[in-house]
């Protein structure tokens, strides 16, 4: 998803570059956008063109720095995901967070203070260590949803593109659209200059939530961080490995008997069946998911959902989205055996 660089800022400023080429940051090239999910074999996943959280966090980078020309916060920006583990949420749901996700940010402040190279790049441009470690206290990078924020505005435009919502063409349209604006409670936030292209947002932008909630992606995560869990129970992995590069642990499954047939079996993963009670066989889950959707600003005017009743209703939908059934797949699809 590098072709949305360009599309976020003409060019990429020297200190974001440098800070990008440090190990720390490039780590994140071999850690994908979808959780883990396009290792399986659902049609939704299986074939998406490579988007990583290093194309991710040089596109907020970018953002923050096209709508601020501040440093420090186009800094703090591109390295928000420097701490981010392998196969990414799908950690949260190994360490019970995934209704928050917020478990795996707690490393990133001691990820930063400890790389001499990203220490030596701050230094060269007089940033502050301290002024980087958390993106959230800069508004334009990131606020508390449904607002608009760098992060929220780059996953949100290249998973458009990357999952076929949207074209290229449109992405463009809807960034020229972009200004920036005091929000309700006086801080700056990105907003549309148009209704028209703020709707148009909020509507798209619910064919990704939509994705990121259903059956199969968040099968996959629990069926995944399940997997992880026992790997590190069994010392096939350690806590640490998570923190490298999804190549490397998948190299230590598949090295391990028996978590190398729970891997393959993972990747053929291909279709995911609802059942109102739990099957005695197979493999179930009943997993809420986090909801999450933007209500982006007009310029002007307010949250979109406010001028838009079609907007607001399909808003309304999707927070009543029931995950009380179980999901899963039966006996002869679970199973280990090859």
């Amino acid at each position: 998803m590098t072709e949305n660089w360009s599309l976020y800022h003409p060019e990429i400023p020297e200190f974001l570059c440098r800070l990008a080429e440090t190990p720390p940051m490039a780590r994140l090239r071999q850690v994908g956008m979808n959780c883990g999910c396009e290792y399986t074999s659902f049609p939704r996943f299986r074939h998406l063109p490579s988007y990583s959280r290093y194309d991710h966090s040089l596109g907020v980078g970018l953002i923050v720095w096209h709508f601020t020309g501040d440093a420090a916060q186009a800094a703090a920006g591109l390295l928000h995901d420097v701490a981010t583990p392998v196969f990414a949420h799908t950690v949260d749901f190994l360490q019970g967070d995934h209704l928050h996700q917020e478990a795996t940010e707690g490393p990133t402040a001691a990820l930063i203070s400890a790389s001499e190279e990203i220490r030596t790049v701050l230094n060269a441009h007089s940033i502050a260590v301290e002024d980087v470690w958390d993106y959230h206290r800069y508004p334009i990078a990131d606020n508390d949803p449904p607002g608009l924020s760098a992060d929220r505005l780059e996953y949100t435009l290249g998973n458009l593109v990357n999952y076929g919502f949207a074209s290229s063409e449109l992405a463009a349209a809807l960034y020229a659209d972009l200004t920036v604006v005091e929000n309700e409670q006086g801080a700056p936030e990105l907003a549309f200059s148009t209704p028209e292209r703020a709707a148009e947002f909020a509507l798209a932008s619910l064919k990704t939530s939509r994705v990121y909630v259903a059956d199969e992606d968040r099968f996959a995560m629990q069926a995944l961080a399940d997997l992880l869990r026992d790997a590190v129970n069994r010392q096939v992995l350690t806590e640490d490995d998570l923190y490298r590069t999804e190549s490397f642990v998948i190299q230590k499954l598949e090295a391990d008997p028996a978590s190398a047939r729970q891997w393959r079996r993972f990747r053929r993963f291909c279709r995911v069946e609802r059942s109102a009670e739990r099957p005695e066989n197979g493999l179930w889950f009943r997993i809420p998911a986090k909801l999450r959707y933007i209500d982006p600003l007009v310029a002007g005017l307010g949250r979109v959902s406010r001028l838009d009743a079609g907007v607001r209703q399909a808003q309304e939908a999707f927070l009543a989205t029931d995950f009380a059934c179980w999901i899963g797949v039966p006996e002869e699809t679970a199973g280990e055996n090859d």
